[in-house]
């Protein structure tokens, strides 16, 4: 005979019940464990422990099903625990601290030097002038690869970093170069973007065979090309797209970049707006050798490669979730010497001064590879 639903809704109900009483005495017992831990300096995730201990209780459950439903609730459970303990213990080593300063402003003056890349005109100058004013020290090179070399040289004070457009998505190799120079980001700057159709005089749209832009610019044009069997040529920047047309007097040739680029190399605007989206916007980031954030910073951005596992990107961002903390933006990137491994790069809203980005970050260090503060930064976003 089938038991009466109600009835057997009840029961679950009671169990459940039991089940929280148990999950808040095994939290007391948590906390019992972070002030040992605190007290002996003994990591909070102990990776091996864990996973004897999710061996041991799917050996206790009864059937393969059951024992993968105890282990999946198990990690949980541990997952929850540990994020426990981190608040409970706080940022102990102070390594946030110990890793960056917190300033009023950056130190900017007549003798600051900025570099970007690409050519006057380019929309990475614009952002430079934007962001330091028109009396630093500009200087600009040939490619984003440079701009890093200089400002982990010592060359020059400042670098100015394409990172994400709003139509296009992230820029390819940049976040790559934040590790390899480690640099680290102290400021950002929007770019409103409105790509044009840049070309000689006399030139016909009839008669264009190749169209140069970095390809960035050609991702946000690629509605208007669709239709145009022109050949697309990537180049650095969209300035030396123009300069490119400039210089060759080719009127078979156009390029994508900006009204300014049009205007100091001397070309005929041929289409005033490529791209479909009205707020087209590059994000730039400012990148510096030192260790430092504005007091009034309000972004901060991480990066940590983590195994291809299952739920292991779930626990680790759970851990900004649990101290409040809003993330803003995810990036991955493979890890080339490690096959199915990924390098992770997150924004979240924040300062390095706040105790729950703190406890947040503690948590994620000690529970991933490869953890690195890449900057505290005031955003516009």
């Amino acid at each position: 005979m089938i038991q009466d639903l109600s009835i057997t809704r009840q029961q679950i109900d009671e169990v459940d019940s039991e089940i929280v009483k148990l999950i808040e005495k095994r939290m007391d017992l948590a906390l019992e464990v972070a002030k040992y831990k605190s007290e002996t300096g003994k990591p909070i995730y102990d990776k091996a422990r864990e996973e004897e201990k999710l061996d041991k209780l799917g050996n206790l459950a009864h059937g393969k099903f059951n024992a993968r439903s105890v282990q999946e609730l198990f990690t949980q459970i541990m997952s929850v625990s540990r994020r426990y303990q981190y608040r409970a213990i706080g940022d102990r080593d102070h390594f946030v601290d110990k890793l960056y300063k917190q300033i009023d402003k950056l130190e900017i003056t007549s003798d600051t030097k900025a570099v970007y890349a690409g050519v006057p005109g380019a929309f990475a100058e614009t952002a430079l002038v934007s962001f330091f004013g028109e009396n630093v020290m500009s200087t600009n090179v040939a490619d984003f690869t440079e701009v890093a070399k200089a400002v982990s040289e010592g060359r020059a004070d400042y670098g100015v970093l394409p990172i994400e457009n709003s139509t296009a998505g992230f820029v390819n190799g940049i976040y790559d170069l934040f590790e390899s120079y480690n640099l680290s980001i102290v400021g950002e700057q929007m770019v409103k973007v409105d790509q044009c159709l840049l070309g000689l005089a006399g030139t016909e749209i009839s008669g264009v065979r190749t169209v140069f832009s970095h390809p960035q610019g050609l991702m946000q044009a690629k509605e208007y090309l669709e239709d145009k069997d022109w050949r697309q040529v990537s180049m650095g920047n969209t300035a030396l797209a123009a300069k490119k047309v400039k210089e060759d007097g080719d009127t078979s040739q156009v390029a994508i970049a900006s009204e300014r680029a049009a205007k100091i190399y001397g070309l005929n605007i041929l289409n005033p707006k490529l791209n479909v989206s009205s707020d087209n916007t590059t994000r730039f980031v400012i990148v510096s050798n030192n260790r430092e954030y504005e007091k009034d910073s309000n972004r901060v951005s991480v990066s940590f490669s983590l195994p291809h596992a299952v739920g292991s990107l779930y626990n680790i961002l759970a851990h900004f979730i649990f101290n409040d903390v809003n993330m803003t933006s995810i990036e991955s990137v493979p890890l080339s010497d490690k096959q199915w491994e990924y390098c992770f790069f997150v924004d979240f809203e924040g300062s390095l001064s706040d105790n729950d980005v703190k406890n947040a970050l503690m948590a994620i260090k000690e529970e991933t590879e490869n953890f690195r503060i890449i900057g505290c930064f005031q955003s516009e976003k």
